[in-house]
């Protein structure tokens, strides 16, 4: 196999990056007319989109093409699912409790706090999570064993995150289930399966990847931060903290893994 083309993979990194950050501006356009912040998380799905497709054009004569197509592909259909979703959760609603309570402590305008705090940060991090998709594209040979390893495992992933976010949205829709907490389903197995599979996703992705050594090494920051987002940063940590107060949800915690699946514990007595 033919070694990994920086010269041509580098200036793709200034792309990507003009990408992410084209979409988090024009998103902060909308945001700002509309008076609700919240949409930028509709974006994040929408940015990797639009790092891969830019990816694909410029890095046409480069790599498989087999694998640049299912890397966008794969990208692509994440990112959309994703930003549909949460699109859809959150229409009707106002500003989300997490950018009011950040904006409230703005320094000055509070729109321009919003740009530089959370539109210029998610798109740095859409270019950094990002990676993998852009390196796998770069990729001379066909696809191997582990690239294809990689896509069973993205396959897990995004199969969690449909079917758990379905579940959920079936639980809050019936009028019985208002202040109970959801413990069915796959949210049985973890109390994160959305979590678990955006980790199962990039560390797929970037498995497409590892068919160069180059390639892998340039990427593996991206799993490895997406990781610890999903766990220590704005995701689990994040989120336990919110629920910790709600009726049941300290017995929930106690039978249901936190992030791997694993079947739920025996309910303790007197538990519902």
């Amino acid at each position: 196999m033919n070694g990994f083309p920086w010269s041509a993979f580098v200036p793709n990194l200034v792309w990507a990056a003009a990408a992410a950050f084209a979409v988090m501006l024009v998103t902060f356009a909308v945001a700002v007319r509309a008076g609700v912040h919240r949409i930028v998380d509709v974006a994040w799905g929408i940015g990797f989109t639009a790092v891969a497709g830019v990816t694909f054009a410029v890095s046409t004569g480069e790599g498989d093409l087999v694998r640049r197509l299912l890397v966008t592909s794969l990208t692509a259909v994440w990112g959309l699912r994703l930003a549909v979703h949460i699109g859809r959760r959150g229409r009707g609603h106002g500003e989300d409790p997490r950018y009011e309570a950040m904006l409230a402590k703005a320094p000055g305008s509070r729109n321009a706090y919003a740009l530089r705090m959370v539109y210029l940060l998610q798109g740095a991090l859409v270019w950094l999570v990002s990676l993998p998709v852009q390196a796998a594209q770069y990729v001379p040979g066909p696809l191997s064993a582990l690239a294809w390893a990689g896509t069973a495992l993205w396959a897990v992933g995004i199969g969690f995150e449909a079917v758990g976010d379905a579940q959920l949205a079936r639980f809050r829709a019936d009028p019985a289930n208002r202040g109970r907490i959801m413990d069915r389903g796959l949210w049985a197995w973890t109390r994160h399966p959305n979590y678990f599979g955006d980790f199962c996703v990039w560390w797929g992705l970037f498995l497409l990847a590892c068919d160069s050594p180059g390639a892998a090494l340039v990427s593996v920051v991206s799993p490895v931060v997406m990781s610890l987002l999903l766990t220590r940063g704005s995701g689990k940590r994040l989120l336990e903290r919110h629920m910790a107060d709600r009726p049941g949800y300290a017995e929930y915690r106690a039978r249901t893994s936190g992030f791997f699946p694993r079947p739920p514990r025996s309910r303790g007595p007197g538990q519902a």
